[in-house]
């Protein structure tokens, strides 16, 4: 299999001009295409910036980060903004849904800053809704919709773009339980039909659901396990 995301020795200084802060200290690690991994730690361990830095919100201070055979590391805002657009598709704990907008709306919104024409925006929102099981909930707004129905729309909004990599950051950290294992079989479902995925989580039971799991402490990665099942 060929890594689709690639980090080596990087380096996050965070200067407060009071002090310096190392939030991350030479992290290097690899995932494959189609791969599905948790990325756990105790809060300040590093995992929040290591995100930031995968999802291109932020750059490296040292080292290189190439996804998609792309050094992205040391890219300008504007063409990571591209990058975000295209390449990636976010899941976030507060869903981030405009309530004035119907599920259908949310969904096309990548497509509308991608420049996309509004007949395909439709017609590819619709089929990401469908994806996730909430063909029949287009026209509901979040308000409408439960906290783990919001979180379908999320995920569908996430995969609208067609991305190489799906972030998650704490996607169940909102939800009850029986949400919660409904997002995590999507999950699921998504990596059976081979995509990337990459979540973030300070929930064990949640991160035991990847089938590789990434702890880091103290800005370093301190573990990473393959599960056995």
């Amino acid at each position: 299999m060929t890594a689709l995301l690639r980090m080596e020795n990087v380096r996050k200084v965070y200067d407060t001009g009071v002090v310096q802060v190392e939030a991350l200290r030479g992290v290097s690690l690899a995932v494959e295409e189609g791969d599905f991994v948790a990325i756990t730690g105790p809060s300040g361990s590093g995992k929040s910036t290591l995100m930031h830095i995968l999802g291109c919100l932020d750059v490296p201070s040292e080292g290189t980060y190439e996804l998609g055979g792309t050094d992205v590391s040391r890219m300008s805002e504007a063409d990571l903004a591209l990058v975000r657009n295209r390449q990636i598709g976010f899941v976030f704990q507060q869903f981030n849904l405009l309530p004035s907008m119907t599920a259908l709306r949310n969904v096309e919104l990548p497509l509308v800053y991608a420049g996309v024409p509004s007949a395909e925006r439709h017609e590819r929102a619709r089929e990401a809704l469908t994806r996730v099981g909430l063909g029949e909930r287009t026209d509901h707004r979040p308000g409408e919709l439960s906290g783990g129905q919001q979180q379908r729309v999320s995920v569908a909004r996430a995969l609208v773009t067609n991305p190489t990599l799906i972030l998650a950051d704490e996607p169940t950290g909102n939800l009850d339980s029986v949400s919660t294992n409904d997002v995590l079989e999507l999950f699921h479902d998504l990596h059976h039909a081979g995509r990337t995925i990459v979540l973030i989580t300070h929930e064990p039971d949640v991160a035991q659901e990847a089938r590789r799991v990434l702890r880091i402490t103290d800005g370093l990665i301190s573990d990473d396990t393959v599960a056995t099942r």
